[in-house]
């Protein structure tokens, strides 16, 4: 009998090891707060993974000894969802006087680290003394990158796997592959969306906007295009909210200083009134991947799980996770601050693919090792046979 506590959850599960919102049926509830479903997405993923029989929350927010006494006895190891959490502000609230007194085993599944646009990062002294603490009660850390993995080396952090992120491996297939179908053929197309970035994350927040406008608008002209959210609060109001709240929210659009000069156009307006979805059920999104031919654009999470169900995607990079994810896994990428134009066609080729189809291969198997070595019962293949032949 495996028992697992999470770490910093995203959602709550349902039918064993599947992740929506919090009371996602009260749409209410929560349409004023942002929150990233794309962190579902990995909370969904870590756990269609592992194989468990009791499942947990970590609560790190109040030390209470008696709990964490109680907590060492009923369970085997904490995971921690894998997320940017290696920045200067990160807050960790108790979990270092918890997790010292637990004592269990603390399973890092792909953690990363957000590179400040201008100069090192710089961390706290309860971050570096928390990822020690992760890093000495296991066999190995899973980080998301190579980025990510030299923070912790120059950390002095040796012990350390790098494993992307669980949600490419959510469909558990070693022999999943993308294969590109003709161009011509191409019918569906989905564009992942962010709106709101910081400064800290995209440069030139200007021509961040301004392409993924003109991104949208060019695969709608072509596609059968459909935009996709992944939580701000106008876009959730305009796709389950109330009439007076889809006014609300595209009256806010308007008046919002970035999106008004440079997202929100006449042929934007109309794309978000008419083709945008939203949900906080993971499961929606993954039905939605699978029903496009080709899935591009700005949300890390949302393209990983386009290829995840072998379904072609090409990211836009524009800080040092979205670089981080494809150079793990070497994935198309065009990066959003360079000199040189989109065109879909110099992407489409299979070539370009099949590096992906690679990476994502060995990555696979390094997720394999960094469970199985750490003692963690999981569904994931042996992949110690030869390499496949690339696709054709």
């Amino acid at each position: 009998m495996t028992r697992v506590l999470v770490m910093i959850p995203s959602g709550e599960v349902y039918g064993h090891d599947n992740v929506r919102w919090y009371e996602h049926h009260d749409v209410q509830r929560y349409i004023d707060s942002y929150h990233n479903i794309g962190d579902a997405f990995v909370f969904d993923s870590s756990l269609k993974l592992l194989s468990y029989d009791k499942l947990a929350v970590l609560d790190i927010s109040t030390f209470r000894p008696d709990v964490i006494d109680r907590l060492r006895g009923e369970y085997d190891f904490v995971f921690l969802r894998g997320s940017n959490y290696i920045h200067a502000s990160m807050n960790w609230e108790q979990a270092i006087p918890i997790l010292k007194r637990l004592g269990l085993p603390v399973i890092g599944f792909g953690i990363g680290a957000q590179a400040p646009v201008n100069g090192k990062i710089q961390l706290s002294d309860e971050t570096r003394t928390l990822l020690h603490l992760i890093a000495d009660s296991a066999v190995s850390v899973g980080m998301r990158g190579a980025y990510s993995a030299q923070v912790l080396w120059d950390l002095g952090i040796r012990n350390v796997r790098i494993v992307g992120c669980p949600t490419a491996f959510r469909r558990n297939d070693p022999e999943l592959r993308v294969k590109l179908p003709p161009l011509e053929s191409v019918r569906k197309v989905g564009v992942t969306i962010r709106r709101e970035v910081s400064p800290d994350y995209a440069r030139d927040i200007e021509r961040y906007l301004t392409f993924q406008r003109d991104l949208a608008k060019s695969m709608a002209e072509r596609f059968d295009t459909v935009l996709m959210a992944q939580g701000e609060v106008e876009e959730k109001k305009l796709v389950l909210g109330t009439e007076a709240q889809r006014a609300d929210a595209m009256a806010a659009l308007r008046s919002n200083g970035w999106a008004a000069s440079w997202y929100l156009d006449d042929t934007m307006e109309r794309l978000y009134r008419e083709r945008l979805f939203y949900s906080d059920v993971v499961a929606d999104y993954e039905a939605l991947v699978r029903s496009q031919d080709l899935v591009l654009g700005y949300r890390l999470h949302g393209n990983l799980m386009a290829l995840a169900n072998g379904t072609p995607s090409i990211y836009f990079t524009y800080d040092s996770r979205t670089v981080e994810f494809a150079e793990t896994f070497q994935i198309p990428s065009f990066d959003l601050f360079g000199r040189d134009a989109f065109r879909l066609e110099d992407y489409w080729d299979q070539s370009l693919f099949d590096r992906y189809n690679r990476a994502w291969y060995q990555t696979y198997g390094e997720m394999h090792r960094l469970l199985t070595e750490n003692g963690v019962a999981h569904k994931l293949i042996d992949t110690t046979k030869p390499l496949p032949s690339p696709a054709r």
